[in-house]
């Protein structure tokens, strides 16, 4: 079954490492795919650009609304995604807890919904 791995975290944290530590966490990061690639369970990951730099668009009553980033105040912001093939559940949680930015923020777990055929 494919899960997608939410990578949620505080952009602030990120601007504020060291040029070290953000070089160590990108090493780290790309490590873990690296090994994820080799086990068989990687399908794709991607870190996201800031925030700042995203649009929201609606469509309503056939209208395109756009609307510049950020959209809600919150505490963490989605900073990228590990889509991923395991075995179960708990396979996708063990996962997701190997991703380095877990020791800093939050990884959230769901699995792919297979839209039916009609």
């Amino acid at each position: 079954m494919q899960y997608i791995c939410l990578v949620y975290g505080e952009e602030q944290h990120l601007h504020a490492l060291t040029a070290e530590a953000g070089a160590k966490l990108n090493a780290d990061s790309l490590a873990y795919d690296r090994s994820l690639q080799a086990s068989g369970h990687l399908i794709v990951a991607q870190a996201l650009q800031s925030v700042k730099t995203s649009k929201l668009v609606r469509r309503r009553h056939g209208k395109k609304l756009v609307t510049d980033g950020p959209f809600a105040e919150t505490k963490e912001q989605l900073l990228g995604f590990v889509m991923v093939e395991a075995g179960s559940l708990d396979e996708a949680l063990e996962i997701a807890a190997g991703i380095p930015l877990a020791e800093m923020g939050s990884i959230e777990v769901r699995a792919i919904y297979d839209i039916p055929e009609t």
